[in-house]
């Protein structure tokens, strides 16, 4: 997440339930007010993975491979299968798979968000 959007959710979180109301429907009139196209989507690069990769490894090749996915999203999902496999001693090969099923899900989730 950029900074200032960072900022504008702490400030949103500090607002009254009215106060947050007129703040949504002032975004929902810029955005329906603007003439400005959404920057097309990125498409992913898939960068392949390398022989006897580390969990650790897929999660930085599945980052560089999505760079427009806010990781935040997903980080309750990576991290519960990061904690299977060190915890747990869930097979890589078996955790390695989900992330690439968690990248590859929130990127059509992006992709079918900015076709609307």
């Amino acid at each position: 997440m950029k900074p200032v959007e960072k900022k504008l959710l702490n400030n949103y979180r500090k607002l009254n339930d009215e106060d947050k109301q007129s703040l949504e429907k002032f975004a929902a009139f810029l955005l329906a007010n603007s003439t400005e196209e959404a920057e097309p989507l990125a498409e992913a690069v898939m960068i392949k993975a390398k022989p006897d990769e580390s969990v650790v490894a897929a999660l930085k090749r599945l980052s560089a491979s999505y760079p427009m996915l806010d990781k935040s999203i997903m980080l309750n999902e990576t991290s519960s299968l990061m904690t299977q496999h060190i915890m747990q001693g869930r097979e890589k090969t078996e955790v390695i798979a989900e992330l690439e099923a968690v990248f590859a899900e929130q990127y059509l989730v992006l992709k079918n968000t900015q076709k609307k």
